[in-house]
């Protein structure tokens, strides 16, 4: 399996490189400060958040159980249903408010 991240010239990126390229990304797009993994966490929160049945949020994050899915991300799945999930929604797509 190759490498996701390399050097320009195909060389493994020294991962406090990476941080610090990641840090100024964050800095440059007016983003709080976050870890690399965050965007993991957001990624599958944002799936079950919009309705992606868990097996395949699952395979997506590659766990090898449903239980490692379902134990990690349980705590988003009561926010579905709620209006703030719409809310969010509404304010990632720069549409106005309803509240």
């Amino acid at each position: 399996m190759g490498l996701v991240f390399t050097t320009p010239i195909g060389t493994p990126l020294d991962p406090s490189n990476f941080d610090k390229s990641f840090k100024e990304l964050l800095s440059r797009a007016d983003i709080s400060a976050i870890r690399f993994h965050d965007l993991r966490h957001t990624f599958a929160t944002f799936l079950i958040a919009e309705g992606t049945p868990p097996r395949v949020v699952m395979e997506l994050l590659g766990h090898s159980q449903i239980g490692v899915t379902m134990n990690t991300y349980a705590h988003v799945l009561p926010i579905v249903s709620s209006p703030a999930v719409e809310q969010i929604a509404r304010l990632l797509l720069g549409q106005p408010s309803t509240v």
